[in-house]
């Protein structure tokens, strides 16, 4: 049997609508777990959060179709009031007014683009086993999940940061100083933890 290229089809196995809902169930329990990890930051209103570690582990482990329709759903839940987003906001459709706006709304493209560049290039395989090319076949398939979770990034922080100056009126200058910059070392750690719990999923639910 072929591989699965998306690592919750190897997480939780099965087919039918029952197993596609607890994929989904357990993608926005996530989500909002990681929501509620959350550090706010004096001089900006954009707080340190679990969700972009969220957007884009759920991508890599669900590839784009799903991920992009768990967000979505994601942002409906959030719309509709549920505590679904980082508990220091606007409440329901209001967050959607508020600085993290343009964040918030990018998810479902972000994810998308990570989890079919993740696809695309089967970063969630089990890693090589320990022959002559294991090292470079394993430090490609690694610089590939990076760069699609790059690319996520990228849809998020502009995204972010557009809202910011253009939707808000405060400029790029208090954009990128405020929506930005404070954030790239945490993104950094947030992307080691993605490839360290999609290689450790990988090893551990094998082919199938």
């Amino acid at each position: 049997m072929a591989q699965n290229r998306v690592l919750a089809e190897r997480m939780i196995v099965g087919e039918g609508w029952l197993i596609e809902l607890m994929r989904l169930l357990a993608a926005n329990l996530l989500m909002v777990l990681c929501a509620w990890i959350v550090i706010p930051l004096g001089w900006t209103p954009v707080p340190i959060t679990g969700q972009t570690f969220g957007v884009l582990l759920v991508a890599v482990l669900f590839g784009a179709r799903r991920s992009a329709v768990i967000l979505t759903l994601y942002l409906l839940e959030g719309a509709a009031g549920l505590p679904v987003f980082q508990p220091f906001g606007l409440p329901g459709l209001a967050r959607f007014v508020g600085p993290t706006a343009g964040y918030l709304l990018s998810y479902p493209a972000a994810a998308f683009l990570t989890g079919w560049l993740a696809e695309r290039w089967n970063v969630a395989a089990p890693a090589p086993s320990s022959h002559t090319d294991s090292a470079a076949r394993a430090w490609k398939q690694n610089l590939r999940l990076v760069l699609a979770l790059l690319a996520g990034e990228a849809v998020i922080f502009t995204a972010g940061c557009a809202w910011i100056a253009w939707g808000l009126g405060h400029g790029w200058k208090l954009a990128l100083l405020g929506g930005l910059l404070p954030f790239l070392p945490v993104e950094l750690v947030k992307m080691a933890l993605v490839v360290a719990a999609v290689r450790g999923g990988g090893r551990l639910f094998g082919p199938r």
